[in-house]
């Protein structure tokens, strides 16, 4: 499996054109945009903003998905000091449930953008929903843009790693839960934890999970409320 991550990483390099169209179109300063953890169900939900240099590169930078938890790892610093300005907004397991999924990736995009140096003109990010409006004036969306996008993919390796290390040292106060292997998404031993030991502190009680994985009657799902605006 590692072997064939390898394969499709090396094949797979996202490109400066869609930058270099929104530079041609007058923006100068480009955030990309990326999310991780939206299908965990335990930790917080993060979005990772990456503003990139015109002129210089790093090599081997993919879509996070693509890469092992080793090769994340080797690149996290060299993207953090290539980046013009770098952040990872986060939003913690209770706001997830009180907010919503939705609501809880707007909050996290949102700090993603105050955490920056820079104030940028555009953003681009993954797919067909605008979760980053209104901290970004304008958002140009992609699909497939994590893998396409240069500034997308270095987004998505910052905001995996900065997620995978604090589940690790959550997995140091939470060990029946496998969560320095898992990360809190879904997987056989994720599941019989649940079984055995029902949700942990930081388990969003709000998931279906609860319904079916949860043997503990006093521990009951709690469907988010929901708001109508953040901001």
């Amino acid at each position: 499996m590692a072997a064939t991550k390898r394969r499709v990483s090396q094949t797979r390099a996202p490109t400066r054109e869609i930058e270099k169209s929104l530079w041609a179109k007058g923006f100068e300063t480009i955030v990309g945009i990326d999310e991780v953890g939206r299908g965990s169900w335990a930790g917080p939900l993060m979005v990772g903003a990456a503003v990139l240099p015109r002129d210089r590169r790093v090599n081997g930078v993919r879509d996070s998905k693509l890469l092992s938890e080793r090769q994340r790892e080797a690149l996290f610093d060299p993207i953090a000091e290539w980046c013009v300005s770098w952040a990872v907004g986060a939003a913690s397991q209770q706001e997830c449930d009180r907010l919503g999924m939705s609501a809880a990736q707007k909050l996290a995009a949102h700090r993603a953008i105050e955490g920056l140096t820079v104030v940028p003109d555009i953003a681009v990010t993954d797919g067909k929903w605008d979760f980053v409006s209104p901290a970004v004036a304008k958002v140009e969306l992609a699909v497939k843009a994590d893998l396409r996008c240069l500034s997308v993919a270095a987004a998505s390796i910052l905001a995996k790693v900065v997620r995978d290390r604090e589940m690790r040292e959550w997995s140091e106060h939470y060990p029946n839960w496998s969560f320095d292997t898992n990360k809190g998404y879904p997987c056989p031993i994720h599941k019989s934890a649940l079984l055995g030991y029902g949700p942990s502190t930081i388990h969003r009680r709000s998931w279906v999970f609860m319904d079916n994985y949860n043997p503990w009657t006093a521990i009951k799902r709690t469907p988010p409320a929901g708001q109508a605006s953040l901001f």
